[in-house]
């Protein structure tokens, strides 16, 4: 007689996003990049937008990433 196999369970880990919605046009453009320890630059991919011609820097802290620092932008960008 054989045992019963056991069910393997895999753990599916949701990644953080690399690219996040624009407050402004609302498509999926912007992009948060880390230039030095402590300085990331928020910029819009697309053209048209306002946002897109310009590039926002947000001071970051050791504790915060890219999405820390997009909720910081879309505060900004909304009040």
């Amino acid at each position: 007689m054989g045992r019963r196999r056991r069910r393997v369970i895999k753990i599916v880990r949701r990644k953080i996003p690399k690219v996040f919605l624009c407050p402004l046009c609302g498509e999926e453009s912007i992009r948060v990049t880390v230039k030095e320890p402590g300085l990331a630059e928020v910029q819009c991919g697309n053209k048209d937008c306002e946002l897109g011609r310009i590039k926002e820097e947000f001071e970051m802290g050791p504790s915060e990433q890219m999405v820390d620092i997009y909720c910081k932008f879309v505060d900004k960008h909304s009040s």
